[in-house]
C-alpha cells in the first residue's frame, strides 16, 4: 500500500505564507508516479484541484492560485511541496494531497490538513 503524509498546514493572516509537504512512503517508487498534486475543499464545496506536478515536471494550476501558489517535488523523496504566498482567507479549506500511478492511474490520498487564512 502507499501512504502519503501531510505537514504544514495551520492558521495564517491574509498575505501571509505556509509551505504544505506530503511525503508519499510504502509500495511505491519515483519512477512509478505519473503525478502529485494537491487539491482543497472548503465547507460546502466540493473537493477542488490546486495544483498538480506531472513526471517530467509539468505543472498544472487552477486560475485562482496562479502567480501565488508554487508547487515542486523532490523525486529522490517522493515528496511534494505547495508553497503558498499571498493568501487569501478564500483559500481557507482542507488540502488533500493526491499521488497517481502510472498502472492503471490509481489514485491514493492524504488524509487532508487545514489551512486557515483570517481576514
Amino acid at each position: 500500500q502507499v501512504q502519503l503524509v501531510e505537514s504544514g498546514g495551520g492558521l495564517v493572516q491574509a498575505g501571509g505564507s505556509l509551505r504544505l509537504s506530503c511525503a508519499a512512503s510504502g509500495r511505491i517508487s519515483s519512477s512509478s508516479i505519473n503525478a502529485m498534486g494537491w487539491y482543497r475543499q472548503a465547507p460546502g464545496k466540493q473537493r477542488e484541484l490546486v495544483a498538480v506536478i506531472i513526471s517530467g515536471g509539468r505543472t498544472n494550476y487552477a486560475d485562482s492560485v496562479k502567480g501565488r501558489f508554487t508547487i515542486s517535488r523532490d523525486n529522490a523523496k517522493n515528496t511534494v511541496y505547495l508553497q503558498m504566498n499571498s493568501l487569501k482567507p478564500e483559500d481557507t479549506a482542507v488540502y488533500y494531497c493526491n499521488l497517481r500511478t502510472y498502472v492503471n492511474y490509481v489514485n491514493y490520498w492524504g488524509q487532508g490538513t487545514q489551512v486557515t487564512v483570517s481576514s
